[in-house]
């Protein structure tokens, strides 16, 4: 089955990774992409889309451990 792509020239700044993950989460990733009939690339931009739905007020997923309401904040006093 052919994956599709973007067509070239229609990403606006794009840029190569260089993260270094584990090999089996890398080929589960691109079976799934693949599965979904789109290419690596597609698939995790479709991923981050999907993933804004899921976020916190904090800006974090809802299914990740969630800070602490003052984690690395400094209290400000009511005056």
């Amino acid at each position: 089955m052919q994956v599709k792509r973007r067509p070239r020239g229609t990403r606006v700044a794009p840029v190569r990774v260089a993260w270094e993950i584990e090999r089996a989460r890398k080929e589960r990733f691109e079976l799934l992409a693949r599965q979904a009939g789109v290419s690596a690339s597609v698939f995790l931009e479709l991923v981050i889309d999907h993933l804004e739905d899921e976020l916190t007020d904090r800006g974090v997923p809802t299914w990740m451990p969630q800070p602490e309401p003052n984690d690395g904040e400094l209290p400000i006093d009511s005056a």
